[in-house]
């Protein structure tokens, strides 16, 4: 096993891979900005070395500092947690060029599934289903223009190198394509550096359905069930639940076979997940994207599961084993999680500021992630995630029981919130029914 592990991360997901860490008994090294100095990572971390200012472009993604950081500490791997450089090729090369363990996919797995054109047309040859759209970017507005026509509106415009929902935009008609082509290609080129676009087909009613993939050190791809990711706002999620209450057996083993396929097409090694569009009228769905990181709502895999991801991810950089057996994967009871922003709960503006009370709930199937304590500021320069309330039942309704409680109990003033919102939800009748898509929030508003 790995002996001592650098986390080029932040906040909840910093302090979450450290936990486990140390629990395998792995010196775990924290890299900080200066405006991050006195959050719980930093203290918890047995060693911990500042790396830039607030910027994330000096900081959390600057490649020379944390490379430095990892040969003063003597840090034998860097896990890069998800978002900064989590799916940065050029940095997972650089890890391992350095002679330092990546905990993630290979560099050419993550360069294969970043351009999502090119990940769209390696799952069509690999049998993996795709939604109708471009096979190639869209060189112009009139390329656009004929491409939407020949696949029919509405459209989706989308960054070829974009990810976690942004990068996109919804035309109608020719006119609102017209806009969004200039839109979303701007975007793109300021984001990502890359201005190319791809039209795809647009499903007003749809549901986010995902499904976690483990590469195996020895060359296995395996599926550990499904996510229901539909409430959303702009695109991003808010609350993820595992298993999905869309997806019945037959459907289920449809989506775990074609999620590792994909990671079979790419020959994946590690964590990631393959993203689906479910059309829940005809029961069809079609390939998204995959995050070839360690994502934000994993832990309701590991209640399902009865697994540590993270220890999983560590075991497979290291050439070891799984923990569980990938014959026997039987998922038990039923997980929610709510993430907690730092965002107003009727606009979801952000609203950072200082944390005056935190008190987390406990309980039976309540567990928190979170990356703040009372007395810490949450600041501008980054997302607005604070915390990650993560139940589990034996059911669904339990476990919405047992989450009604949770955000009821769940203290916290200083920076604006969402609670509100999630108090809401966990009684709208949509939601309970389990008949919701990625509408479902506007709906409520």
């Amino acid at each position: 096993m790995i002996e001592s592990l650098l986390v080029a991360n932040r906040g909840e997901i910093a302090r979450r891979i450290i936990r486990t860490a140390k629990r395998l008994g792995i010196r775990a090294i924290a890299v900080h900005s200066e405006a991050d100095a006195d959050l719980p990572f930093v203290t918890e971390a047995d060693q911990a070395v500042c790396v830039g200012p607030a910027n994330p472009a000096q900081s959390y993604r600057n490649v020379e500092a944390i490379l430095a950081a990892a040969k003063e500490t003597g840090a034998q791997a860097i896990h890069p947690g998800y978002g900064f450089l989590s799916e940065n090729a050029d940095f997972a090369r650089t890890v391992e060029e350095a002679g330092l363990v990546w905990v993630g996919p290979r560099a050419d797995a993550i360069t294969a599934m970043g351009d999502k054109i090119n990940a769209r047309n390696l799952m069509a040859a690999a049998g993996v289903p795709v939604a109708p759209g471009t096979t190639d970017p869209a060189a112009s507005v009139e390329a656009a223009v004929a491409a939407a026509t020949e696949i029919g509106y509405p459209v989706m415009v989308k960054a070829a190198a974009g990810g976690g929902g942004m990068g996109m935009g919804v035309a109608n008609d020719e006119a609102e394509l017209r806009t969004q082509y200039e839109k979303v290609g701007a975007f793109a080129e300021r984001m990502f550096g890359d201005g190319s676009v791809l039209i795809e087909r647009y499903f007003p009613r749809v549901r986010h359905v995902e499904v976690q993939i483990l590469g195996l050190a020895d060359g296995r791809v395996v599926a550990l069930g499904e996510r229901e990711c539909s409430v959303q706002r702009r695109n991003q999620k808010l609350v993820e639940e595992s298993p999905s209450p869309a997806v019945s057996p037959e459907l289920r083993e449809r989506f775990l076979a074609a999620a590792v396929r994909a990671g079979e097409a790419v020959n994946y090694r590690n964590a990631g997940t393959v993203e689906c569009l479910l059309d829940p009228t005809t029961g069809e769905f079609f390939f998204l994207e995959m995050n070839t990181r360690l994502q934000v709502e994993h832990p309701v895999t590991e209640y399902v599961y009865g697994v540590d991801l993270v220890e999983e991810q560590l075991r497979v950089a290291a050439g070891l084993a799984p923990t569980f057996d990938p014959d026997a994967l039987v998922p038990r009871g039923h997980a929610i999680e709510l993430r907690i922003n730092a965002e107003d709960p009727k606009r979801f503006l952000p609203g950072p500021g200082v944390v005056k009370t935190w008190v987390e709930p406990t309980g039976e199937g309540v567990r928190v992630d979170s990356g703040y304590v009372a007395g810490n500021t949450v600041t501008p320069f980054y997302d607005s995630l604070m915390a990650k309330l993560i139940v589990s039942g034996a059911t669904r309704a339990e476990a919405i029981e047992r989450a009604r409680a949770a955000v009821a109990a769940f203290q916290l003033a200083g920076p604006k919130n969402n609670l509100p919102f999630f108090a809401e939800l966990l009684e709208n009748d949509e939601f309970l029914s389990g008949d919701y898509d990625t509408g479902i929030v506007s709906r409520m508003r």
